[in-house]
């Protein structure tokens, strides 16, 4: 009986050790996926949009160049299967049977890259996302002592690269349980602890800088109400997100000629990005042009246009992008949306009401709270914006603006783009 025991604790020492190897291996590769991407496409798309800014006809080339080298290298090089973003994590975790095939790592990064260089309007979070996830479902499948810890694995690189995007750990952990697993597990917590740590890790080592650089020194107790109302609002931004990705992807599956797909998308965006330049790429260049912007922006009609314009458009564009072949998701989009939402609420407040309350405050508790909605994660979106800013001074009112939008959202309309099923 001792020795079936001690044979036994050998049998689990053994696996806890290689579990922890892998964990080292998934972070280590998840993160610098992650950190090389983000740093690729930031290099690239600031050219291509300088380029397209001075000559405003490769508003026109680039969408249509990019959408269809995407559409032949996934026809000769990717098995001619299209890319469908987080579901394809969803369909692995959910089956025993089904894994992410290692060619999505390739896929999903080259894609990802080449849709937001030449304009795309989405972001790489989720391209990120399903290579860092396939990083971790490739290595369990080469020990079958590993079987057992299938969505373990796979969440340990997906919060590795979200950890490795937007610098947040904790971030990293609540996405991959929140959205993925959905549940804790030992194992769980061995190797995402483990998976993060070595992508912070080598953040540090890299002296990586927060995305946005921000200065939030306060917040007031008489904005409360006005919080509330920009959770509010973004929840129902949110959903107007959600539907119109919906709608357009259910459109674009019509067309059963795949370049039509491509040039009435491409003709969409071009014309989108010329009136408004701001919805090219990702869109983090226009955050940071409202960021570093006087904090008391005077509403104009000008700018209240512009806004209201931008708000309406992006997700149409987001969608469009997404529909006729290229690779993203609504991460980057919702940070966006949120942005300028906060924005022209705080204007319309003090331009109007006197409100004086702090526009920059608003400009992050947006970006958390449509984020929250769109993704149905408040607790990651919390820690994910807290970590692109390296601020929490905000915190309490993020977290009060993320839980009302996203029940705002589910009342309205229950699913997000990765929880929706179509009827057949």
């Amino acid at each position: 009986m001792n020795k079936t025991a001690q044979i036994k604790k050998n049998h689990q020492f053994i696996k806890l050790r290689k579990l922890i190897i892998v964990s080292i291996l998934i972070g280590f590769l998840s993160a610098f996926l992650g950190i090389s991407l983000k740093k690729i496409t930031e290099y690239y798309e600031e050219i291509f949009f300088h380029q397209a800014s001075t000559n405003p006809f490769f508003y026109i080339l680039f969408p249509v160049f990019g959408l269809s080298v995407i559409y032949f290298l996934r026809l000769y090089m990717f098995k001619k299967k299209e890319n469908k973003g987080i579901k394809e994590v969803f369909e692995s975790t959910n089956s025993k049977t089904k894994n992410l095939p290692s060619y999505k790592i390739p896929s999903h990064t080259i894609n990802g890259l080449l849709t937001v260089i030449f304009g795309g309007s989405t972001g790489i979070e989720v391209s990120t996302v399903v290579a860092t996830a396939t990083i971790g479902s490739v290595a369990q499948q080469k020990e079958n002592v590993f079987r057992q810890y299938k969505t373990e694995l796979i969440c340990a690189g997906v919060a590795a690269g979200i950890t490795a995007l937007f610098s947040s750990p904790i971030a990293g952990i609540l996405f991959a349980l929140e959205v993925i697993s959905r549940k804790v597990t030992r194992a769980f917590v061995i190797s995402n602890l483990i998976a993060v740590s070595i992508a912070f890790g080598l953040l540090t080592l890299l002296k990586e800088e927060p995305l946005f650089t921000v200065s939030i020194n306060t917040w007031h107790l008489r904005a409360i109400p006005y919080f509330i109302l920009l959770g509010i609002l973004a929840g129902i931004n949110s959903v107007y997100l959600t539907k119109c990705v919906l709608f357009f992807k259910s459109q674009f599956a019509k067309i059963e000629t795949h370049y039509y797909k491509i040039i009435i998308g491409s003709v969409i965006l071009s014309v989108s990005l010329f009136i408004f330049p701001q919805l090219y790429g990702e869109g983090y260049h226009a955050i940071k042009t409202i960021t570093t912007a006087n904090n008391e922006i005077p509403l104009t009609f000008t700018l209240a246009l512009t806004f209201i314009g931008v708000l309406l458009l992006k997700p149409i564009v987001t969608s469009i992008t997404l529909a006729s072949g290229g690779d993203g998701g609504v991460f980057a989009p919702s940070l966006f949306i949120g942005a300028f939402l906060g924005i022209l609420v705080a204007s319309v407040l003090n331009t109007f009401f006197d409100t004086q309350i702090i526009p920059v405050n608003f400009m992050v508790i947006g970006m958390a709270a449509v984020l929250s909605a769109s993704i149905h994660a408040p607790f990651t979106a919390i820690f994910l914006v807290c970590g692109l800013t390296n601020n929490y001074t905000l915190f309490f009112p993020i977290l009060a603006a993320c839980l009302i939008s996203k029940y705002t959202a589910k009342m309205i309309y229950p699913n997000t783009v990765y929880t929706f099923v179509p009827s057949i």
